[in-house]
């Protein structure tokens, strides 16, 4: 059973930054695995922030955190990151990893835009204060 675990989550002054961290369990991310962060927030809709395709380290991101928000895997330890610079109030939101095994990159597109994951964790806490 693929099991993902978040941490890192927090509440930070706007300006701030955290880190995120999900582990996994079961399912070896140096082979092709799609993996991707979400945040939802109250009364919202889940969106996705980033996305990563393990085996070549490639990443994606949503246009508003292009540039402040980093995704980054670490093989040794089954674990991805996400390093979440100049943080937003409206970057507040309940963020959880999906993970999701694949054959080529072109899929791990598809699943990010369809929300297309059989693996998800449930969430860590992001609260962005101003």
């Amino acid at each position: 059973q693929v099991l993902l675990k978040e941490s890192g989550g927090g509440s930070v002054q706007a300006g701030g930054s955290l880190r995120l961290s999900c582990t996994v369990v079961e399912l070896d991310i140096a082979s092709k695995v799609c993996m991707g962060w979400f945040r939802q927030a109250p009364g919202k809709g889940r969106e996705g922030v980033a996305r990563i395709y393990t085996y070549t380290g490639s990443p994606h991101y949503l246009d508003s955190v292009e540039g402040r928000f980093t995704i980054s895997r670490d093989i040794a330890k089954n674990t991805i990151y996400l390093q979440m610079n100049n943080l937003r109030p409206e970057d507040t939101g309940k963020y959880s990893c999906a993970a999701k095994a694949v054959s080529q990159i072109g899929q791990c597109a598809i699943a990010w835009s369809r929300q297309d994951f059989p693996n998800w964790g449930q969430g860590t806490q992001v609260t962005v204060f101003s």
